[in-house]
């Protein structure tokens, strides 16, 4: 038995056996097969206990269908994103649930080039498929694909130390913080290659999840990091979710630096290099953005939130970088793909290159333009509120947008609120031109409003 609830808008994630298993996992692997035009997929998993057993099962539905299966083991989403071209796949999966719970598993699919196969470009298919046990017919035995296990870890270590220049990196001690997800895996690979000191917490990969849930955005698991910036004297942390596609930043005094401050950042220094190309950015948060973008010379275009909707964009625009406050980060050199592991390396780099510290080098962002950071708020009938929102902000306003939920902007102030995708949750977003206190003031306004209308 099992679900078909665990499909959601952008891939695939539920609970470990009732909602996802192996039974599930074959008949994924029988509609992939059906829907996408493929003859060779790559698949991995990350570090949670259920992955190999789904993973086999995923594999043995595409063998089954004809598919030739390349199974690179436990890996992190960003290495299947490389995998699939550097093997010239057709597609890939990656076996993972990212930050969820333990119990929890899921799936990420990409079709050839590691375009995203989102709810409109092929998921709904995949659930259809399923749901009404239309598969392509199997295949007799002699008609089988192949399966076959690589290892390109080390041909990924060398694409990421293409993002940098090596000869300008100088020695640094940095806290790593895998939260006993997988990311520890690609530390030990670069380190050879780079005169770093890593102080290394919550190191080992562990499905269980001895020390928490592995999500830096969850304020509670902070504290291991920031002790062991201090501890040691670091020059910055840094930590990952579990299939480490997201990577977040403390600086040397151990301060949690909000994602959208490293995309302006980010932006900047790819900039340096690559003048007058376009930079995508969400509609969350993007005063600073929009600046620093400006000042380094590259064009900012706003896209809507997901990496579906901003993968597609960039190709669109041919832009060279892509931002999400989320701490998605999203690369033209990397497939349009995001990676968990290219900003840490652009970031010691433009440390080592300025001879700032991350503290330095964000504190004019973040009193500039102060953020609430995202607040997830529960509600019942979201479209009444965002309706509600509209009715009491737009008139008076400078700008009201409708690229995701409704952002509205005034002088010194502008707030986004958007519906989540997957949950009953609305995201409530404010920033300022530098005013924390007319930032606290406006931040409780909008949630007081929400909570009355809801």
């Amino acid at each position: 038995m099992y679900s078909l609830n665990c499909f959601k808008a952008y891939d695939i994630r539920g609970i470990v056996p009732d909602e996802l298993n192996p039974t599930l996992a074959y008949e994924i692997g029988r509609a992939y097969a059906t829907i996408i035009d493929c003859k060779t997929v790559v698949i991995g998993h990350d570090i949670r206990l259920s992955g190999p057993d789904i993973c086999q099962a995923l594999a043995k539905g595409l063998i089954d269908s004809g598919v030739n299966v390349i199974d690179i083991g436990q890996c992190g989403t960003e290495e299947i994103y490389f995998a699939v071209p550097f093997f010239n796949a057709d597609g890939g999966v990656c076996v993972t649930a990212s930050h969820n719970p333990a119990n929890y598993n899921g799936m990420k699919l990409v079709g050839q080039g590691s375009r995203p196969i989102s709810g409109d470009s092929g998921l709904s298919a995949i659930k259809a498929c399923i749901a009404n046990q239309s598969f392509d017919s199997l295949q007799a035995p002699q008609s089988k694909g192949s399966y076959q296990q690589e290892q390109p870890r080390a041909f990924y270590i060398k694409k990421l130390l293409t993002f940098i220049d090596v000869d300008q990196i100088k020695p640094l001690k940095i806290v790593v913080n895998p939260g006993n997800g997988g990311a520890g895996a690609v530390i030990d690979a670069i380190e050879p290659f780079l005169p770093f000191e890593f102080i290394k917490v919550n190191f080992a990969p562990d499905g269980q999840f001895p020390n928490g849930v592995p999500n830096p955005l969850l304020v509670e698991n902070r504290a291991v990091t920031r002790q062991a910036i201090i501890d040691h004297k670091a020059d910055l942390g840094i930590a990952w979710d579990g299939d480490f596609d997201r990577c977040f930043f403390f600086d040397e005094h151990g301060e949690f630096i909000e994602g959208y401050y490293l995309v302006g950042l980010l932006a900047s220094q790819l900039l340096k290099t690559n003048p007058n190309q376009n930079i995508i950015f969400d509609p969350r948060l993007y005063w600073n953005t929009e600046v620093a973008v400006k000042q380094a010379g590259g064009i900012g275009i706003k896209s809507k939130t997901g990496h579906a909707f901003i993968k597609e964009r960039m190709r669109t625009e041919n832009a060279i970088y892509g931002g999400e406050m989320s701490a998605h980060h999203y690369f033209r050199d990397f497939y349009f793909c995001d990676n968990g592991n290219i900003p840490w390396l652009l970031i010691t780099e433009l440390l080592c290159m300025s001879g700032k510290t991350l503290s330095q080098l964000v504190n004019q962002a973040t009193s500039q333009f102060p953020c609430s950071g995202e607040i997830n708020l529960t509600v019942n009938n979201s479209d009444k509120i965002l309706k509600a929102l509209s009715n009491k902000y737009a008139n008076g306003a400078c700008k009201v947008e409708s690229i995701d939920g409704i952002g509205i902007s005034f002088d010194q102030w502008r707030f986004n609120v958007r519906s989540s995708n997957t949950e009953p949750l609305l995201r409530v977003n404010v920033e300022t031109r530098g005013d924390r206190t007319l930032l606290t003031e406006k931040t409780n306004e909008l949630i007081a409003f929400i909570k009355l209308i809801n």
